[in-house]
């Protein structure tokens, strides 16, 4: 019933745009075109102030209001080394934009009223300026310099690769219709090799098995990382055309299908910590659920969030990961965790080249010594063989 009123509604507003047009042409033939045409001119010029002032005051009236939910400003800051620099440029871009922005409209609707048609007015015709042209090239060229240098010092910053003498950690992200899958690499470092034609269902990255290397590799529902330590992601894509997006950390980079890319990035802020930050807001001081008083703040919901920025299906919104920064020694913990995908999913199966072969990777049968046994152990010892032990030691410490 909503949708059919809607729909009357808008077939009489085109009914009523339509009359009034014809209204405006019977009037126009009575008074005559020209004085019509005048009153046009001597109105809208008027009227096009009136919005320019309404249209600039709403742009930057709106860009205050909401300056705590974009990215760059209020809580929003870059968590990551070179998003700083990112953020700089563009703030740096926006104020010469901004200035063009603001003069052109002004320039603009002042001139549709200054220079109205009006009764007994002759139009000046004006070949060329050489003082005028000169202006508007050598300004717009000077500041495109300034971009480009600053655009480019920010391009190194941002393509860079990693320390070769530093402690970094990598991991590899694939896309697909429509998800993510995070591949990090075992204790010995090292990613195992893939083969496309090796893709299944239970291998849903083609991993080559009788490759040692792949056998401590494990797979992770969401990506952790360590703050303040240098990250290396893998890229890749499975089928189409996806863009690894996590706009936090100011991080985008294409996913090409048979075109093996990557970014190099420090997060510097934990999701802790960005949490915290974010409750000093009023705007993220409001409940998650306004209709559920037993909600969470709104602050404490946050996560940072890896999306995809390439349009790639119908499923393309719900292409989405958790992302977590940690301090270093929540990340050992959590990675410590984690199970090897070969040994959860691989080993011993119909798809294991070493099915029913003993390898390295196997768990080690046999018991350990514990705690319990070591204390009997020691009390085995009787007290004559722990003096002597005694005497043993501070012979030791006076030598």
């Amino acid at each position: 019933m909503v949708t059919l009123l809607v729909v009357l509604c808008l077939i009489l507003l085109v009914i009523v745009v339509i009359q009034i047009g014809r209204v405006s042409e019977m009037a126009g033939m009575i008074r005559g075109e020209e004085d019509v045409q005048l009153n046009s001119n001597f109105w809208n010029s008027r009227l096009g102030l009136v919005f320019m002032v309404l249209f600039l005051l709403g742009a930057i009236g709106s860009a205050i209001y909401y300056k705590n939910y974009m990215l760059g400003y209020g809580p929003h800051t870059a968590a990551s080394i070179h998003g700083v620099s990112m953020d700089q440029l563009f703030n740096m871009t926006l104020f010469f934009t901004g200035i063009v922005f603001v003069v052109t409209q002004i320039v603009l609707f002042w001139f549709a009223y200054k220079y109205r048609g009006r009764e007994g007015q002759k139009a000046l015709y004006l070949s060329h300026d050489n003082r005028l042209e000169l202006v508007w090239t050598a300004i717009p060229a000077v500041v495109m310099a300034i971009l480009v240098v600053f655009g480019l010092n920010t391009w190194n910053e941002i393509m860079q690769e990693v320390d070769p003498d530093g402690d970094h950690i990598e991991l590899e992200v694939t896309g697909y219709q429509f998800g993510w899958i995070a591949r990090y690499p075992g204790e010995d470092g090292v990613f195992g090799a893939k083969d496309f034609t090796k893709i299944r269902g239970i291998n849903p990255l083609g991993q080559v098995w009788e490759d040692p290397a792949n056998h401590d590799d494990f797979h992770a529902s969401e990506i952790v990382l360590p703050v303040n330590r240098q990250v290396k992601v893998r890229l890749a894509a499975r089928d189409v055309l996806h863009s690894f997006f996590l706009p936090h950390f100011r991080v985008k980079m294409d996913c090409v299908p048979g075109t093996p890319t990557h970014f190099v990035f420090t997060p510097t802020m934990t999701t802790e910590e960005y949490r915290e930050n974010l409750s000093q807001y009023a705007e993220y001081q409001v409940k998650e659920d306004p209709d559920d008083p037993n909600s969470r703040m709104l602050w404490e919901t946050f996560n940072y969030e890896l999306a995809c920025a390439e349009l790639c299906g119908t499923g393309h919104s719900s292409m989405r990961m958790i992302v977590r920064v940690v301090e270093e020694f929540e990340y050992r913990q959590w990675k410590e965790s984690q199970s090897s995908y070969y040994l959860s999913t691989i080993r011993n199966t119909e798809n294991d080249p070493f099915q029913g072969q003993s390898i390295d990777i196997d768990p080690i049968e046999g018991e350990e010594i514990g705690d319990a046994e070591l204390l009997e152990d020691e009390e085995d010892i009787d007290s004559d063989q722990l003096s002597e032990l005694a005497q043993e030691d501070e012979l030791l410490e006076a030598e």
